[in-house]
């Protein structure tokens, strides 16, 4: 089979459990610092929560109950329904005609559009359904996902193996010309990959030079009454390593992956007894909640009158942040060890977003902001 022709996999890992199912979104953001981010002080502090961005999440089929699920989600969390501007927080884009409905990529399509909305939960979300998880189907849906006004981020929860074509469809990865982010502000536009949930290699397209890639770990939580961080190790699903075609390493970065440290989704996709809340994980859980920190930073850019970011801009200002702004992962191997500093599974480690956040800001600001 030829890779043109290929079908690409969603990541997601699931395990099914009864209520209180997985991480809430109360605890992710207070283990990774993402409940206290304030990206401008004063008599009016203004908090990190996505407000002016948009956040594009590619996906294949469709996922008919998801705006419907959303709600769900969000009233269990506390979370809002509406963007800064007033509006549902979700926008579907999808074929003519409308592609089957598919239980594995609904269920994908639930984990990926409620935890882009918990960690950034006054952005808003354009979803895009591919018409099938084909090559030309998903990077169609990009082009119409980065092409779109308020796009600052688009997530990519899927991965297939490598081939000599991935650096022609590279180009896809790329922000058009004249774009208008996030804010309503001319800028770029940042994508990020889940690295693949089968340990070395990693995946296209996280081993692209235009994407973020994110692995994985297994995040464990103080059993005390706040649910303080307490220690994570690296998951051994985690895709990454060196690119056979490209002159490139995975994952960049990393985040709670394994899903026995899974998060809570909602799909009520299937009509059988996995209809309703799970637990999932994998790496494809990583990346719509690192397209949405990219999304806050890009919240705090636009104080500057800055545009979003691309991925190179977010890329340099990563590898550039100091170790301190991310929990360094030392122990755990998905073929390839984990250490200190940079490694070939967890990348520079998962966000302490209070200090990333507002570094990433400084650092990728132009000077004369």
């Amino acid at each position: 089979m030829s890779y043109r022709n290929a079908f690409i996999e969603a990541l997601e890992s699931r395990q099914l459990l009864s209520l209180p199912p997985g991480m809430s979104p109360r605890e992710i953001r207070h283990a990774y610092g993402l409940d206290h981010v304030v990206i401008a002080s004063g008599n009016n502090p203004i908090h990190a929560n996505g407000a002016g961005q948009t956040i594009a999440i590619v996906d294949a089929y469709d996922a008919p109950n998801i705006a419907h699920d959303l709600r769900v989600f969000s009233k269990m969390f506390h979370l809002p329904t509406k963007d800064a501007n007033g509006n549902f927080v979700l926008t579907k884009a999808t074929t003519n005609p409308r592609p089957r409905a598919d239980a594995g990529w609904a269920l994908e399509i639930s984990l990926d559009v409620e935890w882009a909305h918990a960690i950034a939960p006054r952005a808003h979300i354009l979803l895009v359904e591919a018409a099938s998880p084909s090559n030309d189907n998903l990077l169609n849906a990009i082009d119409y996902a980065r092409s779109q006004k308020g796009v600052s981020a688009v997530s990519l929860s899927w991965g297939g193996n490598e081939s000599p074509f991935e650096q022609y469809y590279d180009q896809y990865l790329t922000t058009p010309g004249g774009h208008i982010g996030g804010s309503n502000l001319r800028g770029n536009v940042t994508f990020v990959s889940s690295s693949g949930d089968a340990g070395a290699p990693a995946s296209w397209p996280a081993v692209s030079p235009n994407v973020v890639a994110v692995g994985g770990t297994t995040l464990q939580l103080n059993n005390n009454k706040t649910r303080d961080y307490g220690s994570e190790s690296a998951w051994a699903g985690s895709g990454g390593g060196y690119s056979f075609y490209e002159n490139t390493v995975a994952p960049d970065v990393a985040y709670d992956a394994d899903p026995k440290s899974g998060f809570a989704v909602y799909d009520s996709t299937r009509g059988d007894s996995n209809r309703g809340w799970q637990v999932v994980g994998g790496t494809s859980a990583g990346a719509p909640q690192w397209a949405a920190i990219i999304a806050l930073a890009d919240q705090g850019r636009a104080l500057h009158k800055a545009g979003s970011m691309s991925t190179h801009q977010a890329l340099t200002g990563l590898y550039s942040l100091p170790a301190a702004d991310f929990h360094d992962i030392v122990s755990g191997s998905n073929g390839y060890n984990a250490g200190p500093g940079y490694d070939l599974v967890t990348g520079r480690g998962t966000p302490r977003a209070d200090r990333l956040i507002l570094d990433l800001i400084k650092m990728t600001l132009p000077r004369n902001a």
